[in-house]
């Protein structure tokens, strides 16, 4: 049985089983990289993405249960010439220091900022929490969310 999702826009076929996790047919089979795989069982958040703008952790979520909505993965909110806010942010505060938690980290704070457009430092604390970095760059990101929100603002 065959899986159909649209991600970043696009529809993809993968012959993957439909309770194959989200993250499998995504890196496996379409060839997107940016959501990683950190514990497997949606608490660290490295696999993030959003389902109809919501986070969802895709290590967990079987692939057939996105079929008829609409994934959005990092590589669908900018390029290398086109950033999206978030990116310019995490960049310009130097967020990232190993980079695996990042992707997971900028759809979180996508999806809380397309719900709250300047959310209080709590807000996005709490909307951050299941994402975890083991880098510590914790403060950065928190100051690179702020930002974003400034300029979205």
């Amino acid at each position: 049985m065959a899986v159909s999702l649209t991600v970043n826009g696009t529809r993809h076929t993968s012959a993957a089983s439909p309770d194959t996790p989200l993250l499998y047919v995504l890196r496996n089979d379409i060839g997107i990289n940016s959501a990683k795989y950190g514990c497997g069982i949606a608490q660290c958040g490295a696999c993030t993405v959003l389902l109809d703008g919501q986070a969802i952790r895709s290590c967990v979520y079987p692939a057939s249960s996105a079929a008829k909505g609409n994934i959005t993965t990092l590589e669908g909110l900018g390029s290398g010439d086109k950033l999206h806010v978030l990116q310019k942010a995490f960049i310009e505060e130097q967020a990232a220091q190993c980079g695996y938690c990042i992707s997971g980290m900028i759809m979180s704070a996508k999806a809380l900022l397309d719900r709250v457009r300047n959310p209080s430092e709590a807000e996005i604390r709490e909307a951050m929490a299941g994402n975890l970095c083991r880098c510590g760059t914790h403060s950065r990101i928190l100051s690179a969310i702020q930002r974003a929100a400034k300029e979205l603002a």
